[in-house]
């Protein structure tokens, strides 16, 4: 075993340990960074956010021109070549990639590949391909990510169970795909599978699918789907999954749910762990939690010299928030007053319609006895989505009753993700509906439904009556 000393270590190359390591060589610190994969970018740019986005993208154009059918653009039915789209993903996941080895390279960033655990607060074992390392350290920022849980006593080596992972592979299509978990993860491959040619059922154990959202939200969503799935069975819960010849058989209990499901193949998609448990942590005088994060303070710090950030700290596990706790961690380890004080953190779905929202939900809002008021704009009513067919889109905004401030918003329809920003902006500054309603939104856009949705609150709508 070959021992040597750092300076700062990053433990994990996703979004925040890039991000990270790249902050602090810009501060002038030493970087060695850790990744367990030849490749930078973790679960998101390699198997996740970007492969999954890339692939929506020819889902949300398919759904196009057939809403184009109906007022009078017809094309002749597509051509599906799996090896073609295949390489697409691939091209700009490598795009993507390999601009991080140049940023790697050109700030002087080390780059170690091999897994690595803790030995001792201030080292590491690291095996690679070529040797065992073992790497004593000045600081060390742990960015280790999260996998997908798995269900008990399923075969998961089975090819035809899936994780999030096996789906955007997109090895084939399968003309029955069941996905458990009506969450984000599950929706989205859902979109991405029945716009390919599959069959999808949904079973989600909770009442409601994405069951973070408001109802009113996501009710566009959930009627798309009920007319396009195969089935969708919320309250249901899978208590069996065996394979049988070329089928997968499932055994359900739920209410409306039939009490056996054939799928040719099943998505498991019921959220993910921190891999906390991977990295030796029991080494070190880092503290977990109960579900196994690792506890921080606002600066990132799990004990001196040990940072933490993404998904491995807590809910919610998304890349833009591992990234500005990756910044956050790299400054205050270079001696930088800094320290991760979101007031919120955006959540999107990139479902059709997209669904996003940010701050209090209206259930959050009831359950802890804040009094709000609420602008609530139908799309129905906005000239840009009826252009775009996008009419079952909203924007609504919750202000406070008492210092009417901005509590939190939520738009679903088209671009939902890239509109919200402004609501975020909104949130951080503390502006009130008079604010972002004298803000002149230009005409005709989608992002002005969140203006005229704060014009509600304001009291000056004229684009609908105004409420009594």
């Amino acid at each position: 075993m070959r021992k040597i000393t750092r300076d700062l270590v990053v433990l994990g190359g996703g979004p925040g340990g890039y991000t990270a390591a790249f902050r602090a060589a810009d501060l002038g610190r030493s970087v060695t960074l850790i990744d367990k994969n030849p490749t930078l970018g973790g679960v998101c740019l390699n198997v996740g956010c970007i492969p999954s986005k890339t692939l929506l993208h020819i889902s949300g154009v398919l759904k196009q021109t057939e809403l184009l059918k109906s007022i009078g653009v017809e094309f002749s039915a597509p051509t599906i070549d799996l090896a073609r789209i295949r390489s697409h993903k691939e091209q700009v996941v490598t795009s993507l990639t390999s601009g991080l080895d140049k940023l790697c390279e050109a700030r002087s960033v080390e780059r170690v590949t091999g897994s690595g655990t803790f030995t001792s607060d201030n080292s590491l074992l690291v095996t690679t391909p070529e040797e065992d390392l073992e790497i004593s350290f000045t600081d060390c920022i742990i960015a280790v990510g999260s996998r997908p849980n798995k269900i008990p006593e399923v075969d998961h080596t089975d090819p035809r169970i899936w994780d999030s992972t096996d789906a955007l592979a997109l090895k084939s299509i399968p003309n029955r795909l069941t996905i458990i978990g009506g969450g984000i993860i599950g929706l989205e491959i859902a979109e991405i599978y029945h716009s390919l040619g599959s069959e999808i059922t949904m079973i989600e154990m909770m009442k409601e699918l994405i069951p973070a959202a408001d109802k009113d939200l996501k009710r566009p969503l959930v009627i798309a789907t009920k007319k396009t799935f195969s089935g969708v069975y919320t309250s249901t819960k899978v208590t069996k999954i065996v394979t049988s010849g070329n089928e997968v058989i499932l055994s359900l209990e739920g209410k409306k749910a039939p009490e056996t499901l054939l799928a040719d193949a099943v998505l498991i998609a019921v959220g993910r762990r921190p891999n906390t448990d991977l990295i030796g942590i029991e080494h070190t005088s880092i503290k977990l939690d109960q579900r196994s994060f690792i506890t921080t303070d606002t600066r990132q710090v799990a004990y001196p010299h040990l940072f933490a950030i993404g998904d491995i700290v807590g809910n919610p596990m998304l890349a833009h928030k591992a990234t500005h706790q990756g910044k956050v961690a790299a400054e205050v380890a270079c001696e930088q007053a800094s320290a991760f004080t979101p007031t919120a953190i955006p959540s999107v779905a990139y479902t059709s319609p997209e669904i996003a929202w940010v701050g209090l939900t209206e259930k959050e809002a009831k359950e802890q006895g804040i009094e709000y008021e609420k602008g609530s704009f139908p799309w129905r009513a906005s000239g840009r989505a009826l252009s775009e067919q996008a009419i079952e889109g909203m924007s609504k905004v919750l202000f406070d009753k008492n210092h009417g401030r901005i509590l939190g918003a939520g738009i679903t329809g088209a671009h939902a993700g890239e509109l919200i920003s402004e609501a975020v902006l909104a949130i951080e500054m503390g502006a009130v509906a008079e604010d972002i309603a004298k803000t002149i939104h230009p005409h005709p856009t989608l992002s002005e439904t969140f203006g005229l949705s704060s014009e509600i609150v304001d009291g000056s709508i004229t684009d609908i009556l105004p409420k009594k």
